[in-house]
C-alpha cells in the first residue's frame, strides 16, 4: 500500500484528502506538528507528499526544498496560490507537480497515481495479477486486457482485486460488501451487483466474456 503524507493546515480541507486516497487505497496521514514536518515525514516514510504553499511556521518552499535533501518522494503542491510565479517557485524547490484549489477529487487521484507510477513503476511491492490475458496492477490500481486499458471505478477495482486474488475459489457476497464498505458510500446488496454487472460489461466488450461467474446463493468466482 502506498502511504501519502498531507501537509495542509486546514483539517477539513486535510480530512477530505485523506479521507478520498483512503478510499483508492493509499494510506494518508496529515502533519499534527507544523514546526517539524521534517520529522513527520521521516517517522512515516511516505512514498509521496501533497503539500500547502501557506502553512505555519515555515511555507511550503521550505519544507519542500528539506525534504528534497533526504528524499526523492514525489512532492505534488496544493494550493489557492497557483499562479505561474508560485508554480515555477514550487518546481524550482523540486516539486514535482501543483494543482490548484478548489481541485476535483477524480483529478488529484489521477495525477497523484500518475506521480506513483512514474516514480515506483519497477518496486517490489507492485504485483501484477493475470487470468486469461487480464492484468491487474495492484501498485496503480489500472487493468490492462490486449494493451489497452480500461477505466475502472474504485469498488469495480476493489471487486476484481478481490477475485482474482482467491482465483478458483468462490468469494461471498458477504465478502464483497465488506471490501467495498472502506468508503462512505452506502453499500447494499443492490449496490453490489450494480457494481458487478458494471463490471462484466466492461470485461465483456474487452474480449472477456464471462469472466466472473455467479455461483447463485453463494457469491462469485473467477476460474
Amino acid at each position: 500500500m502506498y502511504k501519502a503524507l498531507v501537509v495542509e493546515d486546514d483539517r477539513k480541507i486535510a480530512g477530505a484528502i485523506i479521507a478520498l486516497l483512503g478510499s483508492w487505497g493509499i494510506e494518508a496521514r496529515g502533519v499534527e506538528d507544523f514546526g517539524n514536518v521534517l520529522g513527520e515525514f521521516a517517522a512515516f516514510s511516505p512514498h509521496i507528499v501533497l503539500l500547502d504553499v501557506s502553512l505555519p511556521f515555515f511555507n511550503g518552499y521550505h519544507w519542500c526544498g528539506e525534504i528534497r535533501k533526504v528524499s526523492q518522494a514525489p512532492i505534488m503542491f496544493i494550493s489557492s496560490a497557483s499562479d505561474n510565479l508560485n508554480i515555477i517557485m514550487a518546481m524550482n524547490m523540486g516539486a514535482d507537480d501543483f494543482i490548484a484549489k478548489p481541485f476535483d477529487g477524480d483529478l488529484l487521484v489521477a495525477k497523484i497515481q500518475a506521480l506513483l507510477r512514474r516514480a515506483y513503476a519497477f518496486s517490489e511491492s507492485a504485483q501484477v495479477l493475470e487470468h486469461r490475458g487480464a492484468l491487474l496492477n495492484t501498485g496503480d490500481g489500472t487493468l490492462t486486457v490486449g494493451g489497452s486499458t480500461l477505466e475502472l471505478t474504485k469498488n469495480e477495482y476493489r471487486i476484481l482485486l478481490l477475485l482474482m486474488k482467491n482465483r478458483g475459489k468462490v468469494v461471498s457476497r458477504e465478502k464483497l460488501m465488506e471490501q467495498l464498505w472502506q468508503t462512505d458510500d452506502f453499500v447494499d446488496e443492490n449496490t453490489l451487483t450494480v457494481n458487478v454487472n458494471r463490471l462484466r460489461k466492461k470485461l465483456s466488450a474487452a474480449g472477456l466474456e464471462g469472466f466472473i461467474t455467479t455461483r447463485f446463493g453463494v457469491g462469485y468466482i473467477i476460474e
